[in-house]
């Protein structure tokens, strides 16, 4: 998969194909909600196991009844396909 850095209009198209996630500082960036730190916890491992399987891997920040995602492409300096595909399969957990 090529990592080419998208422009706005790509990002733009891109969006339309993925649950409420938004672009951000060259980052896409979704907010979850969940009803306890446990449920928190168990996400962002599920989002680790993504990760490494795409060898890309997003901040997280997450706490009690939270967890936040932060998706780009350092190298790139922005967002590219790569981080619409873990974010499509981050929105499948």
């Amino acid at each position: 998969m090529e990592r080419r850095k998208f422009n706005e209009s790509e990002i733009s198209k891109q969006l339309e194909t993925v649950n409420d996630w938004k672009s951000v500082d060259n980052k896409l960036h979704k907010r979850f909600e969940f009803s306890n730190f446990a449920e928190s916890l168990a996400f962002v491992n599920r989002v680790g196991e993504i990760a490494e399987k795409h060898d890309h891997h997003p901040d997280i920040t997450f706490g009690w009844g939270y967890a936040e995602i932060f998706l780009t492409t350092h190298d790139c300096g922005g967002i590219t396909e790569i981080d619409f595909v873990v974010a499509s399969e981050i929105d499948s957990i």
